[in-house]
């Protein structure tokens, strides 16, 4: 079995499990997250906590990135104001950068622009699945690399996903179907929020109308997965309505530069923006069904 020296930066719900997974899978992994005591909490069951990225930087061959957006993204890389103090400067010659968040496409092609110049590997790889599948190595990758940055990094990507989607030989394709997977899940879950407030507004049985729903054609798996959130009255965030704001409005951005409508799309992002005025930014993505009036959301819920 190949083993690879590997850092994860952003040991949040999907980070944390992909670490795990390389850390089952043999490798040598040291990770780093800003939340004090994170990173030690991951490392005392294996595996090293950096207290730094040039620590993490110079220990590994390849660099895991899993934070939020691109701003963090490129804080990670070159540091607040591009002070360079992030993890770029102290990276190894021709190792590589594994960029897994939601960004502009062209964000992500400008990366693999910039990396490469300094002698460094870049992999657009986005992901999804969500946290349980991250924690058990059955997520999705949305890839694009350069054939060097594919040789160094194949069996670690293998590793992290169950399906590992090679999109094209440079950055930019893996981000581009990224968005248009975002696209679908954020108006199926606008969807599924209309669709059960409705019920409710009717008086149907909240589990009812759930068992009918994941039983036929109307059926999705943003609705079998997120009404099960309402139904439980829990709006923990496992994925927040605030991330939906973000990457909705990638959606529109993208789109707006061919001038292309998206109208449902459109919808959608207003809606995840009227829940996230409301208070209820921070809490799971299926709170979006509290912008619906007159409902009385199931028994438990946090109204926020």
């Amino acid at each position: 079995m190949m083993t690879s020296a590997v850092g994860l930066i952003g040991l949040g719900a999907m980070g944390s499990g992909m670490a795990g997974s390389l850390r089952r899978a043999g490798h040598d992994v040291h990770v780093f997250d800003i939340r004090p005591g994170v990173a030690a909490a991951f490392a005392e069951q294996g595996g090293h906590a950096c207290a730094t990225l040039a620590e993490l930087a110079a220990a590994s061959d390849v660099i895991v990135s899993v934070v939020v957006n691109a701003a963090q993204t490129e804080e990670v890389l070159f540091g607040p104001g591009r002070d360079g103090t992030g993890c770029a400067a102290h990276m190894k010659r021709g190792s590589t950068f594994v960029m897994c968040s939601t960004v502009d496409p062209q964000f992500s092609v400008r990366l693999e622009t910039e990396l490469n110049a300094m002698g460094l590997h870049y992999v657009d790889a986005p992901i999804s699945g969500g946290a349980a599948r991250a924690a058990s190595g059955e997520m999705t990758m949305m890839t694009a690399a350069k054939p060097d940055a594919y040789t160094q990094t194949d069996h670690l990507l293998h590793a992290m996903a169950a399906k590992v989607y090679r999109l094209g030989d440079r950055a930019g394709a893996g981000s581009k179907v990224k968005i248009i997977n975002q696209l679908l899940a954020g108006v199926h879950i606008a969807a599924a929020a209309e669709a059960m407030a409705l019920g409710l507004r009717e008086g149907v049985n909240p589990n009812d109308l759930y068992e009918v729903i994941t039983h036929s054609a109307g059926n999705s798996w943003m609705f079998e997965n997120r009404m099960a959130h309402v139904l439980a009255g829990d709006y923990t965030p496992l994925s927040a309505v605030d991330i939906f704001v973000k990457d909705l409005g990638l959606v529109l951005d993208t789109a707006r530069a061919s001038k292309f409508p998206l109208p449902l799309s459109s919808t959608a992002h207003q809606m995840f923006m009227q829940a996230s005025t409301a208070g209820h930014a921070r809490e799971d993505d299926s709170a979006v069904i509290k912008i619906f009036p007159g409902i009385t959301l199931p028994e438990g819920a946090k109204k926020g």
